[in-house]
């Protein structure tokens, strides 16, 4: 039997994860004219967004990848390394979760 014709395909249909893409986009575009807007001096390209989003549009380097993705003391949620949002800090997530013990034969 065929297709319906108002039925749209699974893949004609935007999904969250198509959404959550266009809300990036979006966001890193206002996040480099709000830059572009300040005198050349004063942009930092880096800052929030609505003084809610974080965004960081530096080069990124090891240093700052480590500090902010494996930093053990560190929130679990926390501002991207380069880009528009949060990320997570695999350092501080293995160092919440409880040692690994060898079992020891009884």
């Amino acid at each position: 039997m065929g297709k319906s014709a108002t039925a749209p395909d699974a893949k004609d249909r935007p999904d969250g994860m198509t959404a959550l893409r266009l809300l990036t986009a979006v966001l890193a575009i206002v996040a480099v004219i709000k830059e572009l807007r300040l005198p050349q001096e004063e942009r930092t390209w880096h800052g929030a967004l609505g003084g809610f989003v974080p965004y960081d549009l530096r080069m990124p380097t090891v240093a700052r990848y480590k500090s902010i993705l494996l930093n053990p003391d560190g929130a679990i949620v926390v501002n991207r390394v380069f880009g528009v949002g949060w990320s997570i800090n695999l350092g501080a997530i293995v160092a919440k979760l409880p040692a690994v013990r060898p079992r020891t034969p009884s």
